[in-house]
């Protein structure tokens, strides 16, 4: 079994996200990037079939720059056998990304695609229903646990009111949610091996998609500034300002 797990570089979540004072995007400069979470956990889903006997290679691809080979050499460190980087200094959106997906899906032929179920920059959740569409498989999303057995895996779903399992014929594309996994650390003798791994790297243009953006992005704006709280002397007071100015009680 073939697995191939797409890989976004975003903002490490653990970093103050800076927005540009003319607020055309987020600032970037000298900003820690790291793999997206969910892609992470993504990845080590991939590594764990492998180490159970499941899968026999694990591809890890981006669409970026050359600035995302960072984060494919991270996945090679985490067990990925190989890696792909779409280049292109154009921002995607996610229509465009799951095309250029579509097209390596074609030439790779996967059993298995693992993607995150969504970035944490543009927390748009399109990707992989979008690829699911272009190619034709069946889908598993906000997966929690996902089994493979025989020519069939079976994906354990967060949904509103629970948990719904469902069988998905192979080749199938699931995407992850946090609880599916914790992923490990790569340690120092992978990441050196990881230097040593293939890291093959196609222009987009030789895809032949037009990747006209079907999206424009208007502003940035930061969150609201938190307003400071107050003290109150008493609950009667409490209560008073519960139920007349914040309207949260009547």
């Amino acid at each position: 079994m073939k697995v191939l797990v797409p890989i976004k570089r975003v903002i490490d979540y653990n970093v103050k996200v800076r927005v540009k004072p003319d607020q055309s995007n987020v600032d970037l400069a000298n900003t820690k990037m790291a793999i997206n979470p969910f892609c992470e956990i993504a990845v080590e889903e991939a590594v764990r079939l492998k180490e159970a006997g499941i899968a026999t290679e694990v591809i890890a691809i981006s669409v970026g720059n050359k600035s995302c080979q960072e984060q494919l050499r991270t996945a090679l460190a985490l067990g990925a056998d190989r890696a792909i980087q779409i280049d292109t200094d154009e921002s995607l959106d996610a229509l465009n990304i799951a095309k250029l997906l579509q097209k390596v899906v074609e030439e790779e032929q996967p059993q298995l695609i693992i993607l995150g179920k969504q970035s944490i920059d543009s927390d748009n959740n399109q990707t992989g229903q979008m690829l699911a569409a272009l190619t034709g498989m069946p889908q598993g999303t906000f997966a929690s646990v996902v089994k493979v057995e025989g020519e069939k895996v079976n994906v354990t779903r967060e949904v509103d009111g629970g948990l719904q399992t469902v069988a998905l014929n192979l080749p199938a594309i699931v995407t992850t949610d946090l609880r599916l996994n914790e992923p490990r650390y790569a340690s120092l003798p992978n990441i050196m091996k990881a230097k040593r791994k293939p890291l093959a790297v196609k222009p987009a243009a030789d895809f032949g998609i037009d990747l006209t953006a079907r999206t424009k992005l208007l502003k940035v704006t930061p969150p609201a500034q938190r307003q400071a709280g107050i003290v109150v002397e008493s609950i009667d007071e409490l209560v008073e300002k519960l139920k007349n100015e914040a309207k949260v009680i009547s």
